[in-house]
């Protein structure tokens, strides 16, 4: 049996938590993931993908 991870779905089940045991955190978690997604389409991510 295989079991295949990626970060995309991990981050967005931890920050789903935190979003609802905390809803102030939305506001970060938000512009942190855009910030991170946007530096990965500038520069790329030499191989992995990410989203």
């Amino acid at each position: 049996m295989n079991l295949h991870l990626t970060i995309g779905p991990l981050v967005s089940l931890v920050a789903g938590i935190l979003i609802l045991a905390v809803p102030r955190l939305l506001n970060y978690i938000v512009a942190v993931y855009l910030i991170i997604i946007g530096l990965l389409g500038l520069f790329g991510t030499g191989g992995t993908h990410f989203g």
